[in-house]
């Protein structure tokens, strides 16, 4: 692997861990739940998007690579990335009948619910769950992971286990076989184009579509967490 990669999953590792900072700073400066929650969101807003700048700025060197022949053109890139999208909510909705008549387990995610409450308080947030975020994820586990695994062994080999980083890094490990089946359809995407342009953009049109029907049609699970949020600033407020 190279260390332009081995650079950019540093930065992206150093982007997820460095909300401890802001966390242990405020425990030490006694900051109250408000103003360290405000501090850790605008943290992780401000890290994500200096690790999406870095890594963009680290692939800058791929540019004069030879390109792949078998590369899709142009027209063929745009339906592909089209079709994407709808391969990623086939694939959803796939995983969570799985869940909810194999396993028993509830369509709603706890994880999406709590970054939607976030999101929903702190609109900013909305900018690393829809576009930073999962443009990061690509360039990690498809073009990076899934990339240098498919060079040495097969698709199937590559999918599964960079599947599965992408499946774990999301720590919601009850709904893992809907992120696990997301990142096999986003890795078939990828190689069946040779463009990372097309996984990234299914993946970010998917998270964009969810958050705009999250916001206007809001579970009572979601308005409870979000109700929840809005009580504990005014309390800390009235404090």
């Amino acid at each position: 692997m190279s260390k332009r990669y081995w650079g950019i999953i540093i930065t992206y590792v150093i982007a997820q861990l460095s909300g401890f900072v802001v966390i242990f700073y405020s425990e030490f400066q006694q900051l109250s739940e408000r103003v360290m929650r405000d501090l850790l969101i605008y943290w992780q807003v401000g890290s994500f998007i200096l690790a999406l700048i870095i890594s963009l700025l680290l692939l800058l060197k791929e540019k004069d690579l030879p390109k792949d022949p078998n590369r899709t053109d142009v027209p063929i890139t745009i339906i592909w990335s089209i079709a994407g999208v709808f391969l990623a909510f086939l694939g959803q909705m796939i995983a969570n009948l799985i869940q909810i008549n194999v396993f028993n387990i509830d369509q709603q995610s706890q994880n999406t619910l709590d970054i939607m409450a976030i999101a929903f308080n702190y609109p900013i947030f909305i900018i690393v769950v829809s576009v930073v975020g999962p443009i990061l994820e690509e360039l990690i586990f498809r073009k990076i992971i899934f990339g240098e695994i498919y060079k040495r062994t097969n698709f199937w080999i590559a999918a599964i286990i960079s599947g599965l980083a992408f499946a774990l890094i999301h720590f919601d490990f009850t709904h893992l076989l809907v992120y696990f089946i997301m990142g096999l359809v986003f890795s078939f995407l990828y190689v069946q184009t040779k463009r990372i342009i097309v996984p990234i953009f299914a993946h970010v049109a998917m998270n964009s579509i969810v958050i705009v029907i999250q916001f206007y049609m809001q579970t009572p699970e979601m308005q409870e967490l979000i109700e929840q949020m809005r009580q504990v600033q005014m309390i800390l407020i009235g404090g």
